[in-house]
């Protein structure tokens, strides 16, 4: 059994994601990239509340790809950040009961190599139904294959959050840390790196799927999960058998093996393009330990013994319908929807379509999501006569024959010329619909739309002539958008379409204003000690967006700003400035920045009303001539300007 370091270490990998690195380990001088996790498993040194494997085997029946997302709530999340921090024991900063964020990034390097080593608990066996004690063709984790994931290993705004820059030896300066006796919840994945195939592979099936074969799956630990299979289409396979078995060594080294059903449940899935899926669903508990829970499931190609034809429930289309589609040259499109399809027809294991098209080069395909995949041939329509067809080639007695065809198309008139010129969009594009004349009109409703939601829609009635049409970009942000539209009309399908006609939203820059009392004339409130003013205003995005606020004055810079809405207040203080030796005006700039960088700024002049001549020797001066009653020479200089004016005016 290996030490407590590689104990530890496994349990972190487990509760780290991402692959971003730190030369931590490397400062310090202890060398984490060499090691040594083989003969462990996930529920090993991890223990989860909760998790969903998703196994896949892979068309070439060699490569699989093995995600997993598991969740660790409230005592068992502390114990993870616990173990954690206690692997750096001997770094700075580490085993001291707090877990950072430099002691995660340090673990994320080495993650995918740990994970490599591990055992993924599936094996697979072809030929007769095989239970234990047998050469299982073991599947093995693929290093640069591994992508990591998590969620709160280290939770954003805990109360109990600090700082460990300048704490300890080597921290970056972002670090931040916080108690191990955080109980907040994680969510930890693994996945398919980006950019590669696969994360696991075995060695490959000579048959492919197509005889018979056995799954097993070592379970023990696994306290709560579900663990789905799929495999890739393979006419008529399915699964024949399944068990749970239980296996405990008594004391003088007798194995005795029990068959266990009520310690989990298996089910077949039948997808509509034909291939199965096998959902398993099973636990463990841990007073057990150390028992053996191994599952089998046998699969084979072999037909059943019986097997029903699919029937229509009469909730499908009639014939003569129409099947609204897009047409984008030769490519596959899909036609009909699972979602519309899920009431058409019963079977007991699954169904699909089977639709022979009238027209030359059309083709049809269901896909594991339930659509009719539709490739099109040279005409703009075709008839075709549509059969429900089971896993095993049962196919209904009846058949519907329906028309499959683009309704209308959709374009931009301008978006080349915008494209060029980099002119995109501000407050509305243009929509061109053309009608195909498969029906005689179409109710349409097209709107912007952008990360599922959607702007305001425009109602066209399309007939026989094509339309332009004005659609409204408010409520969209700048950048990328599509165009979403819905169609109906008697006899055909409904049809929702989103077109990516590759056009963007203009930013449009904040708008930001400083509010003047109207019967002062002045911008600023003072404070009673005459030490700082504030200023308030009104800044908004005509984007809908956020805006961030700052006040620049006698170069100094705040953003401490308090907006409400659209309205803002800021408090400036005079020290500064006053430190410079500048106290009879203050220059102030207001920025205004929207979330796509644009800024705009609003540039005011606060005059002191503090600095007059009311202050040094100058205002004793001042307050001698106001209380001999004498003008001030400002005063006499008017009367003698104004005087010379008259002169001159009664000169001419």
């Amino acid at each position: 059994m290996k030490g407590r370091f590689t104990a530890l270490l496994l349990a972190v990998l487990m509760a780290t994601m991402s692959m971003t690195g730190t030369t931590m380990a490397e400062d310090s001088g202890r060398q984490m990239d060499d090691v040594d996790c083989s003969g462990y498993t996930f529920e090993d040194l991890f223990e989860y509340d909760n998790a969903v494997f998703m196994f896949q085997i892979l068309d070439d029946w060699a490569s699989s790809d093995l995600y997993a997302n598991s969740w660790v709530n409230e005592s068992r999340a502390s114990v993870v950040r616990e173990n954690l921090d206690g692997l750096f024991e001997g770094f700075p900063g580490g085993n001291n009961s707090w877990i950072s964020t430099d002691e995660r990034d340090a673990v994320r390097e080495i993650g995918a190599k740990c994970i490599a080593d591990m055992y993924t608990r599936i094996g697979i066996r072809e030929g007769i139904p095989h239970r234990g004690g047998v050469d299982w063709n073991d599947v093995e984790f693929v290093e640069e294959g591994i992508g990591l994931e998590e969620v709160d290993l280290i939770p954003e705004a805990h109360p109990e959050e600090r700082s460990c820059a300048g704490r300890y030896a080597f921290a970056s300066a972002d670090c931040q840390e916080v108690p191990t006796s955080a109980t907040n919840n994680l969510e930890i994945s693994m996945f398919v790196k980006d950019g590669e195939t696969h994360n696991s592979r075995f060695n490959k099936l000579p048959n492919s799927g197509q005889s018979d074969f056995t799954v097993a799956m070592n379970a023990t630990n696994v306290t709560s999960a579900t663990m789905m299979f799929t495999f890739p289409y393979i006419d008529g396979m399915r699964m024949a058998n399944w068990t749970i078995q239980d296996e405990t060594t008594s004391s003088d080294g007798t194995v005795n093996v029990v068959e266990n059903l009520n310690a989990g449940y298996i089910e077949e899935i039948f997808l509509p393009d034909g291939s199965v899926r096998i959902s398993m669903t099973i636990g463990y508990d841990k007073a057990d330990w150390p028992m053996i829970r191994n599952v089998f499931f046998d699969m084979t190609t072999s037909p059943p013994e019986t097997n029903d034809n699919p029937e229509w429930t009469s909730n499908e289309p009639e014939d003569g319908t129409i099947i609204p589609m897009l047409i984008t040259g030769n490519n596959e499109v899909v036609a009909i929807s699972g979602d519309t399809m899920t009431d058409w027809a019963t079977d007991n294991d699954a169904w699909g379509l089977d639709c022979q098209f009238a027209e030359q080069g059309w083709s049809s395909r269901m896909n594991a999501d339930g659509e009719l995949l539709v490739t099109p041939g040279s005409s703009q329509s075709s008839d075709a006569t549509c059969h429900l067809v089971d896993p095993y080639g049962a196919m209904s007695n009846a058949s519907h024959t329906w028309k499959f065809g683009e309704p209308a198309s959709f374009s931009v008139p301008d978006r080349i010329v915008r494209q060029i010129s980099e002119n995109w969009y501000t407050d509305s594009v243009n929509i061109e619909s053309e009608p195909s004349l498969l029906v005689q009109n179409l109710a349409l409703t097209i709107s912007a739309s952008q990360g599922g939601n959607t702007g305001p829609a425009t109602t066209v009635n399309l007939g026989s002539t094509q339309s332009n049409d004005s659609i409204s970009l408010s409520g969209m942000s700048p950048g990328s958008f599509m165009i979403h539209i819905t169609a109906t009309s008697p006899g055909m399908l409904d049809w929702e379409i989103e077109l990516d006609f590759e056009i963007e939203k203009e930013n449009t820059p904040p708008v930001v204003m400083v509010n003047m009392d109207q019967i002062e004339g002045t911008y600023a409130t003072w404070s009673s000690d005459g030490y700082s003013f504030s200023l308030s205003g009104t800044a908004l995005d005509p984007d809908g967006g956020t805006v961030d606020l700052t006040a620049t004055m006698c170069g100094e810079t705040t953003n401490s700003f308090t907006q409400n809405g659209d309205s803002w207040i800021v408090s400036l203080s005079i020290a500064k400035c006053v430190a410079q030796g500048l106290t009879t005006q203050y220059d102030v700039v207001i920025s205004a920045t929207d979330s796509v960088g644009a800024s705009s700024m609003e540039s005011v002049s606060i005059p002191d009303p503090y600095a007059s001549d009311n202050s040094g020797s100058d205002t004793v001066v001042d307050d001698s001539e106001e209380e001999s009653g004498l003008p001030s020479l400002g005063m006499i200089a008017t009367i003698v300007a104004m005087l010379g004016a008259a002169l001159l005016l009664r000169k001419d």
